[in-house]
């Protein structure tokens, strides 16, 4: 993508290189811009994450920490486990509390981006399953 599509899709901070770091962790294929790395006088991670349409990672849980969504652009969903999936469009905020497991990603006909800035340590779990996907999606858009 030019600047221009990267700006026009909401990739304001450039998609990034292809996210091969994290590959095991997701179905398709995703791009990683890291933007703040933790230290010690920084205790979150900022990044622009990109998903290709109907990329979406596995499920996890975020422990000692918490993870919020900024999306910038496309279609995505999010979903806890146990609860319907939420359609996501550029401008919702979504935030994930310590210890609850969820996933997050593209939906099948659309492009995703968002700033993730996590705290604490992921651990990361089982693929969200084309069924599971697909209930998601239909769940999603009944729910925009």
């Amino acid at each position: 993508m030019t600047q221009n599509e990267n700006v026009a899709n909401g990739i304001i901070f450039g998609r990034g290189a292809k996210n091969d770091a994290y590959a095991q962790y997701f179905t398709g294929q995703s791009y990683l811009n890291g933007l703040v790395s933790p230290s010690k006088d920084v205790n979150v991670g900022v990044g622009n994450v990109t998903f290709e349409p109907g990329c979406r990672n596995n499920w996890h849980i975020h422990h000692d920490g918490y993870q919020i969504l900024l999306v910038t652009g496309g279609e995505g969903l999010y979903q806890e486990d146990g609860k319907p999936a939420q359609l996501l469009t550029p401008g919702d905020v979504v935030v994930t509390h310590d210890g609850v497991k969820h996933w997050h990603g593209a939906t099948p006909d659309s492009w995703f981006s968002h700033i993730a800035i996590t705290a604490g340590t992921p651990e990361w779990l089982e693929a969200v399953s084309d069924q599971q996907f697909q209930t998601a999606f239909e769940q999603g858009k009944g729910n925009a």
